[in-house]
């Protein structure tokens, strides 16, 4: 692959998840969530299993791809991928409708959940990129390079997953 079409992906890797990023902030920052006239309560529940299940995918994929199953390995990550995709589908969807859930917890462990999600929010942001450039060195069978960089992604993505089903779970 030239180097000129791996910059152009790292330009729309970078342009795709600063816009991600810049919605986000907008939905949970300033617009606040509320205005439209749609039950979705039960949201939640259906992205905290969605990441649970992401979560799962994930972590079949590392046994699939430890084991030499290359094939198998590569629809668990597309599918873990799909399955986070949904979610941040749901999560967005969510948020437009009722904005953001307050945390009522007191003492130290209100201390525990904010800790859990701002990393948890951080690492998110840092995700997406990561993904997607994963998933590019992979597509270039540029394996040794995908394996450095999965290496940082598979870890952070599993934290992400599986924190958002403790925020879900502290939530309730």
């Amino acid at each position: 692959m030239n180097e000129r079409s791996d910059r152009s992906f790292w330009v729309f890797n970078a342009a795709v998840s600063t816009a991600a990023v810049a919605f986000l902030g907008w939905l949970l920052l300033v617009r606040e969530g509320g205005g439209v006239n749609a039950d979705l309560s039960f949201m939640p529940g259906v992205n905290a299993a969605l990441n649970a299940t992401a979560a799962t995918l994930l972590v079949l994929g590392l046994v699939a791809i430890r084991s030499g199953r290359r094939e198998l390995h590569k629809r668990l990550m597309v599918s873990a991928f799909a399955a986070s995709a949904v979610f941040l589908v749901g999560y967005v969807l969510y948020h437009y409708a009722h904005g953001d859930t307050p945390y009522r917890g007191e003492g130290p462990i209100r201390i525990v959940y904010f800790a859990v999600l701002i990393s948890h929010v951080l690492l998110s942001i840092a995700m997406l990129p990561m993904i997607l450039g994963t998933f590019y060195l992979a597509a270039r069978e540029r394996f040794e390079t995908h394996k450095k960089l999965a290496r940082w992604t598979l870890p952070i993505w599993l934290y992400v997953s599986v924190t958002g089903v403790v925020i879900y779970f502290m939530l309730r």
